[in-house]
């Protein structure tokens, strides 16, 4: 009978304030590390608590293929920047944010104007370009959650589209 060894799990790498680890496994059949490590990532992504930008309200668009005077950018494309945005919130309640920006230049989410229970980790990260006469004003809601959660589940009502 074809014996398969029980694999050996082993913590190589540890940071000081343990955030960061490499372990290894071993023995493992072929192709079955890959198995291994899609169900670990699934596992982590679905159940690490974060915070993120849940909706936002842009002034003067009316739906998400608009386009805004003075921005080079469309909404859309602004949207996608703000999926980047990594944020901290100290608190478990859902806080609002806002960026007000006027005239030639970009707009970075060093320009967000928060409370102290916001943390910004990626100031330098473009979120927009503003052309001389450019003027952007919008609202975000940032919120905790886990894993995934698709637009659908994300509407409440009284959410205006814009």
């Amino acid at each position: 009978m074809l014996e398969i060894e029980k694999p050996k799990i082993e913590c190589v790498e540890r940071s000081e304030d343990n955030r960061y680890g490499k372990f290894v496994v071993e023995p493992l059949e072929r192709g079955n590390g890959t198995t291994l490590g899609n169900s670990l990532r699934r596992i982590l992504l679905s159940s690490l608590p974060g915070a993120a930008v849940t909706s936002v309200k842009i002034d003067g668009v009316l739906h998400e293929f608009s386009t805004i005077p003075g921005v080079v950018e469309d909404t859309t494309d602004i949207i996608l920047n703000l999926k980047s945005l990594a944020v901290k919130l100290h608190t478990d309640e859902p806080k609002v944010a806002r960026i007000e920006a006027e005239g030639e230049g970009v707009v970075t989410a060093g320009d967000i104007i928060c409370d102290a229970d916001v943390e910004i980790l990626n100031p330098d990260l473009k979120i927009a370009t503003l052309d001389r006469d450019g003027r952007l004003s919008m609202e975000l809601t940032i919120e905790k959650g886990r894993g995934y959660r698709p637009a659908e589940k994300n509407k409440r009502n009284g959410h205006v589209i814009g």
